[in-house]
């Protein structure tokens, strides 16, 4: 199922400068969330697997079944939203997953999202948004409840903690030109080819093209990149969310939903 991953140039270099335990893994096959007992495996290729759980009570009764499972102590890795690339620290050291989705894409974005996901890495930050929303995905949840079910919140509740990383990723990557000067790039790159998309977002949720939890993974991905947002996420790319992070975004969720009323 795994195999290592080796880093050469300047994702190797970043793995040093950010995440230096840190070991980065082929998959053979694409997941979401890896079965239990395929996540066992990784006590093949680590030293240990100490499972993370949190309390149930943050949880609404609508919450998706996997979204329970998570929060259980069941060894859960990966989660819907995670992309080609995933992370855990549950292992010692921490797992960086490259999927095999990912095979036909340019090597500079591949690179790009590895880098990523060691500078997340090594940021003191949550591995999913249970633990970056905690008690106060219950708060998300209620202000969203009217317009969207549950699928659309947990979407908005990982856009907005994708939006959070990103505002703290993009320092990072925006300075380095001289030292990642080919990551600096494909950064840049990533950014110019969503940069379009974003200009149509307005539009398209006026007409109804684009649902809201949608557009907002879309806008909150434009984040990482310093990008311009349109009405209402443009509120998520300030110092103010990285200050009050979760009460911040469920403040802006609920300002928001009220003005949709």
């Amino acid at each position: 199922m795994f195999t290592e991953r080796r880093l050469t140039g300047e994702c190797a270099a970043v793995r040093d400068a950010y995440a230096p335990d840190a070991l980065v893994l082929n998959c053979d096959r694409d997941f979401e969330t890896l079965d239990p007992a395929v996540a066992e495996e990784l006590l093949l290729v680590t030293d240990s697997v100490d499972p993370i759980s949190y309390d149930g009570d943050w949880l609404p009764p609508s919450a998706p079944e996997l979204l329970r499972r998570y929060a259980g102590g069941d060894l859960t890795v990966g989660m819907p939203g995670d992309g080609g690339v995933a992370w855990t620290r549950q292992t010692t050291p921490p797992c960086v997953f490259v999927k095999p989705r990912l095979e036909t894409s340019p090597d500079p974005f591949v690179s790009f999202l590895l880098a990523e996901a060691l500078v997340e890495v090594g940021l003191d930050e949550p591995e999913h948004f249970l633990g970056f929303f905690g008690e106060r995905y219950r708060d998300l949840v209620s202000a969203t409840d009217d317009r969207l079910d549950a699928t659309d919140q947990y979407q908005l509740a990982a856009a907005l903690y994708d939006a959070y990383l990103g505002l703290q990723t993009r320092r990072e990557f925006a300075d380095w030109a001289d030292d990642y000067p080919d990551l600096h790039a494909a950064w840049a790159d990533a950014g110019e080819r969503l940069t379009p998309r974003l200009d149509d977002l307005p539009a398209e949720m006026a007409q109804g093209r684009t649902a809201f939890a949608a557009a907002a993974e879309l806008a909150c991905s434009g984040v990482k990149h310093g990008l311009d947002l349109p009405a209402p996420f443009a509120a998520l790319d300030t110092d103010a969310y990285l200050q009050y992070g979760a009460d911040y975004a469920v403040q802006w969720a609920e300002t928001t939903f009220e003005k949709m009323a």
